[in-house]
This record gives C-alpha cells, sequence and structure tokens, in this order.
C-alpha cells in the first residue's frame, strides 16, 4: 500500500498483478526469482496505476493526503497527534513529488525495507545505480521538504 496509500486501490492493484502473474507465468524465464519477477509486475502495475489515477484526477494530492493521516499512531496528547499528521501528511506529499525511479528506490528501501541488492534486481539496474537513485531522492526529499517549512 505504501504507493497508493488506499486500501482500495490497494486491492485493485492486487487484483491485477494476480491476473497479470496468471496470465504471465509462461513467460518467466528464471533469470531471477520468482519473488524478483512477481515484485516487478507489482511495481509496474502500480505505477501505471497511478499515473492513470493522475491522468485522471490532478488533485490527487489531497485525498492521499486524507488517507496518509490514518497511519499515525493514537497519541496521548491532541497536540502531539496533530503534529505527527501535519508532518507525516508533508512527508507523503513530498514523496510524492519525487521523480518515479526515486520515488520506487526510496519506497522499496525504507518502507518495504528491502536490500539495495533485491532493489537492484527488481528495477533491473546495477547496485550503483541504485545507490545514486537512492541519494538523488534523499537529496530532492529534504529540496522539497526545506520548501514546504521542513519537518
Amino acid at each position: 500500500m505504501s504507493y497508493v496509500q488506499n486500501k482500495e486501490d490497494a486491492e485493485e492493484i492486487t487484483q491485477d498483478v494476480f491476473i497479470k502473474v496468471y496470465d504471465k507465468h509462461h513467460d518467466f524465464k528464471g533469470k531471477s526469482s520468482l519473488k524478483t519477477w512477481i515484485y516487478r509486475i507489482t511495481i509496474n502495475t502500480s505505477l501505471d496505476y497511478i499515473k492513470a489515477k493522475n491522468r485522471k484526477k490532478r488533485a490527487a494530492f489531497k485525498n492521499r493526503d486524507d488517507d496518509a493521516l490514518n497511519y499515525i499512531g493514537d497519541f496521548n496528547h491532541p497536540g502531539v497527534l496533530l503534529e505527527n499528521k501535519e508532518n507525516l501528511a508533508k512527508l507523503f506529499k513530498a514523496i510524492n513529488q519525487l521523480p518515479e525511479n526515486q520515488k520506487t528506490v526510496l519506497l522499496l528501501l525504507k518502507v518495504e525495507d528491502l536490500s539495495l541488492k533485491e532493489v537492484a534486481e527488481i528495477m533491473d539496474k546495477s547496485l550503483k545505480a541504485i545507490e545514486s537513485i537512492f541519494q538523488r531522492a534523499k537529496t530532492n526529499l529534504k529540496k522539497i521538504l526545506a520548501e514546504t517549512e521542513g519537518i
């Protein structure tokens, strides 16, 4: 759900992935693990879904921000809760402004907790390329957050 931020979209993407895996299982050549192959299909399907949704509705950030606020755990003090919700909304908005390849690498490494090697396999890039993309993502994310009052 880290790409779409809402359960219904995630379920729709999951269904699409299962159909694609079933329809294309004969295309699996074994050059990578089955897990990597399915993960790549999932990422591509997620990115395609996001691109289609953004074309239809340019105001998608508002919906994602609202959904992102639901991920914060409960805190005892209302002021802390409000501040954390606001910070999380800013972070999701900033991440969504990154180029797709930077967003993908950042989410796979930090949200999905995959290793650099796993991300390199999934994205079919060298380890050095993934490290470079990740560094650019962090730099760009810092710039975006600094421009929007910082977190």
